[in-house]
């Protein structure tokens, strides 16, 4: 899974087996180390949940975009390759989010 973190907006690009396993498990994250030691460490991941809106939570080094399930469901059962969302996470502060299939990867 890619990360794309520019300005306001944060952008997640999945593979095709990322998508499956986001499909199967409802979640899929990946590590970034930034130190010696686990602590040191950002996770970022996708995650279903039981909300209705896409919402994005920050906290201990984890960044996690939660995707309503029907959502999700229609994402990773069709042909559409990606939606997006601006969240207001504070006063006059939108955060741009975008989810899309990365298919064409090859590596």
């Amino acid at each position: 899974m890619k990360l794309r973190i520019e300005d306001n907006s944060l952008r997640l690009r999945l593979s095709a087996e990322e998508v499956q396993q986001f499909a199967d498990a409802g979640r899929v994250a990946a590590v970034v180390p930034l130190g010696p030691t686990p602590d040191e460490s950002l996770t970022y991941a996708l995650e279903r949940a039981e909300t209705e809106e896409l919402r994005v939570t920050y906290g201990a080094g984890a960044l996690t975009v939660k995707v309503p399930a029907t959502l999700a469901s229609h994402w990773t059962t069709t042909d559409q390759n990606g939606f997006s969302a601006t969240l207001m996470v504070a006063e006059d502060q939108p955060l741009k989010i975008l989810i899309e299939k990365d298919l064409d990867c090859r590596h």
